[in-house]
């Protein structure tokens, strides 16, 4: 399991869900363990009865059905589903309205979801989902990649509150997969994903989103940092290493 783990890990989030079920036809005893503690890029489905599309995944599934965070709706149809209480339900409503906002503010476009259901601490969970392709045919605004996903999970563990205070632990995962394809560039791929985790103490007295969304706002600012640094600013550096600017070359050749 470790070494399947380890795996995972280095493998392109574009090649994720191949490998996935080829350790799943290898490990079947461990299938459940690989479900749940691998992430894999997020897929979309159209909610028809609300003429919006949402996001799939582990923590809006039951069996092969999926529940809209619009309708409250399983597709296809399921019986006997689990559904959250009506007082979760109003807040993740709220949330996916909210988060709707701030998706479009930072991520200028793309497809968000947000669910909730409750936990066997007598408090709840929530899951914040935000899927951007930033590809020329995509949700993108801008279109400079020929192929490119940004795929962003937040689940946050939400303590019941004692003393008006409420513990959080969120744990972050960003999966990032891009491509471009022109003269200037060529041909270059870039993909990887980064976890992080965050644990903190906070007074409910503005809210549970109010929190959750600061705790958010603060992590993925953590992540993008660090995938500049890792990603970008690694790759950069070797590229410069190996093929140096033209302007450093001119430089370094002996004057005729």
């Amino acid at each position: 399991m470790e070494a399947a783990m380890g795996l995972m890990r280095r493998m392109p989030p574009k090649h994720s869900e191949t490998t996935l079920s080829a350790l799943l036809s290898l490990l079947p005893h461990h299938s459940s363990d690989l479900l749940s503690q691998v992430d894999q890029p997020l897929q979309i489905l159209y909610d028809v009865d609300y003429g919006k599309e949402f996001i799939l995944c582990e923590y809006n599934r039951d069996a092969d059905s999926y529940r809209s965070p619009w309708s409250n709706k399983y597709l296809p149809p399921l019986e006997d589903a689990p559904y959250p209480s009506s007082e979760l339900r109003k807040l993740e409503i709220e949330a996916n309205e909210i988060f709707a906002i701030y998706r479009d503010q930072y991520y200028e476009g793309g497809i968000s979801s947000v669910y909730m259901w409750e936990d066997d601490n007598e408090g709840f969970v929530a899951c914040f989902l935000i899927k951007k392709d930033g590809s020329k045919t995509g949700q993108g605004r801008r279109g400079y990649l020929e192929e490119g996903a940004w795929d962003a999970i937040h689940v946050i563990q939400v303590g019941p509150e004692e003393e008006g205070m409420a513990h959080y632990c969120l744990t972050s995962t960003v999966m990032l997969s891009l491509t471009t394809d022109d003269e200037s560039s060529g041909t270059f791929n870039l993909s990887g994903s980064i976890r992080r985790q965050m644990n903190m103490d906070l007074a409910v007295a503005e809210g549970h989103l109010c929190n959750m969304g600061r705790m958010i706002e603060e992590m993925e600012g953590k992540l993008r940092n660090s995938l500049d640094q890792v990603y970008f600013g690694k790759t950069k550096e070797m590229v410069c290493t190996l093929r140096p600017p033209s302007e450093v070359v001119q430089m370094r050749l002996p004057d005729s």
